[in-house]
């Protein structure tokens, strides 16, 4: 039987379905009492188990390897840790006309979350960029956000949100930092075995996903969260974060040929740069914001979505562009090609 593909002029990712259909869930049944208790335990052993199977798949030779190519890496963090954040503070003005403070505060979060691996690694084969480089970025990233994401969030949010706490900073390195280390230890005796069913372990971390966003969005729920929200401040943020994405992907492309990157690199410099991991960003603001964690990632879910559409179809146009199978001759007499390397090398 052949396999069922979601249908290719279909624009909404079919996984932010499932997340859209979770949500109502939670809206019409909620975790209360004894199974809210429940739900959140096996949240947080799910949490734990994602961020291990996380350490079991990434290679630690391909992450040494990849450490060569540190200018590309050293860009990809800039942009994600250090230029996201700075616009994130510069939206501050919009608040509390444009969106409100809890939005706002999701926004910022948001800005604060590391980068993508799989969906990098995707967008970049598909316009035929240097794909070694973006699996190390999105790893790199990944690993540099369980401590970066939470110190950030430290400084720049403080005790102005539900749930938020050095405590909460310590829980999220022990809940994350630790299974993903954990995970890269027993890689030697589970390593092949992870590799071989990556599909099927691939469903386990989506289903840990979803259910960390049913425990969120059920409590906020209960408390009455989702009062807040008016439809207005929805449409508001969804330009905001529109314009974010805009900004992004321009400054990632331009600024990767300013500082002299190949055509290869500056495609896996723009995907890796310009998104933000919902995979990432949904356990740790389960641990960071407690209660008010439904309203939280509600702005990293909608950018996920949206960075998918966009980046999809610009990837698509990067592998129609002349230059990508361009071939140049070099002096030495070898050949160097735009395509998948990314380097000078023959």
């Amino acid at each position: 039987m052949k396999r069922l593909r979601w249908p290719s002029w279909m624009p909404i990712d079919p996984y932010i379905l499932l997340l859209l259909g979770t949500v109502g869930l939670a809206a019409l049944l909620p975790a209360r009492g004894t199974a809210a208790e429940v739900a959140s335990g096996a949240s947080t052993a799910a949490i734990a188990f994602l961020f291990f199977l996380y350490g079991a798949r990434l290679s630690t030779r391909e992450a040494l390897d990849g450490l060569k190519h540190w200018r590309l890496h050293v860009t990809v963090l800039a942009c994600t840790f250090v230029v996201f954040p700075l616009l994130g503070l510069a939206a501050r003005g919009l608040e509390p006309v444009f969106l409100s403070h809890s939005l706002y505060t999701g926004l910022l979060f948001l800005t604060l979350v590391p980068s993508t691996i799989q969906s990098s690694i995707a967008f970049t084969s598909m316009a035929r960029g240097n794909v070694p480089a973006a699996i190390c970025a999105g790893s790199f990233s990944s690993l540099a956000g369980i401590v970066i994401t939470p110190l950030l969030a430290a400084s720049l949010l403080g005790g102005s949100v539900g749930g938020f706490s050095a405590d909460a900073v310590w829980k999220i390195v022990l809940q994350l930092l630790v299974p993903f280390v954990a995970g890269q230890l027993a890689r030697r005796w589970i390593g092949d075995f992870v590799t071989r069913h990556k599909r099927i372990l691939g469903l386990v971390d989506r289903a840990s996903i979803l259910l960390v966003v049913y425990v969120a969005f059920s409590e906020g729920m209960v408390r009455g969260i989702w009062s807040q929200v008016s439809p207005l401040r929805l449409g508001g943020l969804l330009v905001v974060e529109a314009v974010l994405l805009a900004v992004m992907l321009t400054l990632t492309w331009y600024g990767a040929k300013l500082l002299r990157f190949d055509r290869a690199d500056r495609i896996a410099i723009q995907f890796a740069g310009s998104k933000k991991s919902l995979a990432s960003g949904l356990p740790m603001a389960s641990v960071l914001f407690g209660a008010e964690a439904s309203l939280a990632v509600l702005p990293l879910m909608l950018f996920h979505q949206m960075q998918l559409m966009v980046c999809a179809v610009i990837a698509k146009r990067r592998s129609h562009d002349p230059e990508a199978a361009e071939v140049t001759e070099r002096p030495d007499g070898g050949t160097r090609t735009a395509v998948g390397t990314g380097t000078h090398s023959a």
